[in-house]
C-alpha cells in the first residue's frame, strides 16, 4: 500500500496536479508518523486503519464546517476524502479438496472443483475428501472473518431485479421451522419484488413462538392478508416463467417446499450459512456469503443498492431488523462493520426498536420452561452445558434454542447444547462464545450452522440415545483437535 501511495505521488507530480499531490504528500506523512511511533514498519492493515483514520477526522471537521456555513471548506474537505483511497484488505485462504467420483479424469476434475467450492462457501482454511459420496471435513474451526465487498453487494442487488423484472411471478421461501430471519429476509424480497409490480407470495407454515407474534400483526394487516401461502398452495402459483428465491438456507432438504427446486427452473439463493454438501446446485444467482450475520443483512443490502424507489411499510423495517437481531443475538454473535451499517440503515427508514424487542418477550410459562432446562444442564469437559427438553411440545425446538442461548450467560459456560423432540425427531441447539466449534460437532450428526451456532435434527431415536451420540461427537472433536 505504500507502494500504490508513492506511484499515486509520481502520477500527480507528473500530472501537475496539486491539490491531490497535496493530499498525498499529507497522507505520507501521516503514515511515516505512525511509523516512527510504532518503531516497526507498518502492514497493511495498519496503513488501512491511518488512512481511515484521516477520512474520520475530515468528516467530522465537516459537521461543523457546515453548521457555521462555510462551504469553502466544505467542499476542500469532501474533494480531500475522495482522494483518499482505502483498498480492501482480503485476507487469504488455503482450502484443499479431494474426490474419487467419477469414472474419467474430467469428470473427477468437476466433483473436485465442486468439493473446493464447498470449502470456500464454508469459509475456506480447510481440507475436504469425498469418497463414496461421503464427506469428511478436516479444519475450518477458525472464526470467519469480513471479506465482502459493496461492489458484490451493488452487482447482486442490480443481478436479482433484473430477474424479477424478466419473470412472470415470484415466490419465496425460507427454511423449514422458519424464524425471524427467514421471515425478515423474505419480507424484503417480497418488497422488492411488489415495487417491480410482479405478484409475490411467501412460502410459511410455521407458527412457532419465534414467529407468532409478528405472524398475527401480519395477517390482520390487510397488504399481507393474501401474503403467506402455504406449500401446497404454492404449486397452483408456479408460471412458465415464476422465480423461486430462496432465503436463509442453502439445503435442498431443509427448504419449505423442496419440490419445488425440481419445478421451477430460476432459482436466487440468498444465504449467510456455511455450504452444505446437498446445496442447491442449479441457482442461476447465488448471493451466498458466510461473513454475513444474517439473510436478512443481506437483504437489506440489495434493498439499498436496488435503485428503486422502495417504501418499506413499518413491519417489513421490523421484520429485517428482528432477523438481524435474532442471528446476532442482539449485536453480540457474529456482528460485522456492515451488520451495523444495515442496522443503521433501517433504523433510518424508522425502525421501531423497543417494538421489535418485545416480540422476542418469552411470557412467563416460557421463561420458567427455560429456567427449569437451565437447571437440570450437566457439565461435560468442564465448560460445555448439555442439557434436555424432555415435555411433549410443538415449540420443543424453538425452546431448545432459547434455553442453549440461555446456557451460555453462565460463567464459565463456552459452549452449550438443549435437545428437544416433535414426533420422531429430535432437535439439537448448539451455541458457542467462539472457542469451541459448535458448527463442527453438529455436522458429524448431520447438521451445520455456524461457529456459534448451529443445529442438528436425529430421527427415530430416543433423547437419552441423542444425548450420547451427542457426546460421542463433543468427544471426537477435542480428540482430533489435540491430534
Amino acid at each position: 500500500m505504500y507502494e500504490k501511495i508513492n506511484e499515486d505521488l509520481k502520477v500527480a507530480m507528473k500530472e501537475k496536479d496539486t491539490f491531490k499531490l497535496s493530499v498525498l504528500r499529507m497522507l505520507k506523512s501521516a503514515l511515516q508518523l505512525e511509523q516512527i511511533s510504532k518503531k516497526h514498519e507498518l502492514d497493511d492493515n495498519e496503513v488501512s486503519t491511518v488512512l481511515k483514520k484521516q477520512v474520520k477526522i475530515r468528516k467530522d471537521s465537516l459537521a461543523e464546517y457546515e453548521k457555521y456555513g462555510k462551504t469553502d471548506s466544505v467542499k476542500q474537505l469532501e474533494d480531500e476524502i475522495k482522494n483518499i483511497e482505502i483498498p480492501e484488505i482480503v485476507q487469504p485462504t488455503l482450502s484443499i479438496a479431494f474426490s474419487d467420483d467419477g469414472k474419467t479424469n474430467s469428470e473427477k476434475a468437476d466433483s473436485t472443483r465442486a468439493v473446493i467450492d464447498i470449502a470456500l462457501g464454508r469459509g475456506g482454511d480447510q481440507a475436504i475428501i469425498k469418497m463414496d459420496g461421503r464427506y469428511e471435513f478436516f479444519g475450518g474451526r477458525t472464526q470467519e472473518v469480513e471479506k465482502r465487498t459493496k461492489v458484490k453487494a451493488r452487482m447482486v442487488s442490480h443481478a436479482l431485479k433484473e430477474l424479477i423484472q424478466a419473470s412472470d411471478n415470484v415466490i419465496i421461501m425460507g427454511h423449514m421451522n422458519g424464524d425471524m430471519d427467514s421471515i425478515g429476509s423474505s419480507m424484503g424480497v417480497y418488497r422488492l419484488s411488489k415495487t417491480l409490480g410482479k405478484e409475490a407470495k411467501i412460502i410459511n407454515e410455521t407458527t412457532g413462538i419465534g414467529l407468532e407474534k409478528f405472524l398475527e400483526t401480519a395477517k390482520k394487516t390487510e397488504e399481507y392478508a393474501d401474503c403467506f401461502i402455504t406449500r401446497q398452495e404454492a404449486g397452483s402459483k408456479i408460471k412458465p416463467n415464476t422465480l423461486l428465491v430462496v432465503t436463509d438456507t442453502n439445503k435442498k432438504n431443509y427448504v419449505e417446499a423442496p419440490e419445488l427446486l425440481e419445478q421451477i427452473s430460476k432459482i436466487v439463493v440468498i444465504d449467510h450459512h456455511r455450504r452444505s454438501t446437498d446445496y442447491i446446485e442449479n441457482a442461476i444467482l447465488t448471493f451466498h456469503e458466510v461473513y454475513a450475520s444474517s439473510a436478512s443483512e443481506l437483504v437489506t443490502e440489495i434493498l439499498e443498492y436496488s435503485q428503486a424507489d422502495i417504501k418499506l411499510t413499518q413491519l417489513e423495517i421490523e421484520a429485517l431488523y428482528a432477523g438481524i437481531m435474532l442471528d446476532t443475538k442482539n449485536f453480540t454473535f457474529k456482528t460485522g462493520v456492515r451488520t451495523f451499517e444495515a442496522a443503521a440503515y433501517l433504523r433510518k427508514c424508522g425502525v421501531d426498536i423497543i417494538k421489535v424487542k418485545k416480540w422476542f418477550q418469552s411470557d412467563l410459562e416460557t421463561y420458567q420452561t427455560i429456567s427449569n432446562i437451565v437447571s437440570k444442564s450437566e457439565i461435560i469437559n468442564g465448560n460445555i452445558a448439555i442439557s434436555i427438553y424432555d415435555q411433549a411440545d410443538e415449540n420443543a425446538n424453538i425452546i431448545a434454542a432459547k434455553a442453549a442461548d440461555e446456557l451460555l450467560t453462565i460463567g464459565g459456560i463456552t459452549a452449550s447444547f438443549v435437545l428437544g423432540k416433535i414426533d420422531d425427531k429430535v432437535y439439537i441447539s448448539g451455541r458457542s462464545i467462539g472457542d469451541i466449534n459448535v458448527q463442527i460437532i453438529l455436522e458429524k450428526l448431520g447438521g451445520g450452522g455456524h461457529i456459534t451456532l448451529a443445529g442438528a435434527q436425529l430421527e427415530n431415536i430416543s433423547l437419552e440415545d441423542a444425548k450420547q451420540e451427542l457426546i460421542n461427537r463433543i468427544n471426537e472433536y477435542f480428540f482430533e483437535n489435540e491430534n
